[in-house]
């Protein structure tokens, strides 16, 4: 069985090679980059199954590339940010980012976070409602298909990124229930997430923006204050 790609793009020299020895100690094929546009050149070329992305890169900086490789490629991505620096965590999950962690870390916390994201990453159908669910799923001029993995909002096909669809899919699976933030991570995300519930509110805020005709009033995705989020359709 081949061994998991991971890019680290990273232009601390110390902290990219205390990272690459604890990887390759675990069996990983690791490649490194030192700015955002060599990083770039190289998911492109070595396509791997992983990508650890600091913040600050010179060159290109790390939302950037968080943007383009998030276009390109499913492959999870765990960006590195400052202690502090909150804000660079929500732009990061809203460009397309797994997970983060913040400076400074232990090289045995990152490994962690890079099994959990990689388990979360195989899990078969991603969180997807059980298979005896209908595959087609219908809420006015929106569809989403669950065999095919796509989704139509009248004769526009939507670019969903893979957590997209699968929250879609559950809210849309389940219309009028509540679910709660926590139980929307188990369910996408996985009982061994790390992160916290942010990202679930990052991810419904795309939604909307692809799915209702009026983001900052939605009648599709709906919040129920203080529990959690409901599809009306």
């Amino acid at each position: 069985m081949p061994r998991e790609k991971v890019l680290i793009i990273e232009d601390d020299d110390n902290l990219q090679e205390a990272l690459r020895y604890r990887l390759e100690q675990d069996g990983y094929v690791v490649h490194s980059a030192m700015d955002g546009e060599e990083g770039l050149d190289l998911a492109r070329e070595v396509e791997p199954d992983l990508i650890v992305l600091d913040i600050m890169l010179p060159v290109l900086d790390g939302f950037e590339v968080c943007r383009i490789i998030r276009q390109e490629t499913t492959a999870p991505i765990i960006i590195l940010t400052a202690k502090g620096e909150e804000v660079d965590r929500v732009v990061g999950l809203e460009l397309g980012a797994d997970d983060y962690v913040v400076k400074p870390f232990s090289t045995r916390e990152l490994l962690a976070r890079i099994k959990a994201v990689r388990r979360r990453s195989r899990k078969d159908g991603d969180g997807l409602p059980d298979a005896d669910t209908a595959t087609i799923l219908n809420a006015g001029d929106l569809q989403i298909n669950l065999f095919s993995h796509s989704a139509m909002l009248g004769d526009q096909k939507l670019a969903l990124k893979p957590k997209e669809f699968s929250l879609l899919a559950l809210l849309m699976s389940s219309r009028n229930r509540v679910f709660t933030r926590d139980q929307i991570l188990e369910r996408i995300w996985g009982f061994d997430w790390v992160g916290d519930n942010r990202t679930v509110d990052v991810h419904v805020r795309r939604l909307r923006e692809k799915i209702e005709a009026d983001p900052s009033e939605p009648t599709r995705i709906v919040t129920v204050r203080g529990v959690g989020y409901r599809f009306e359709g």
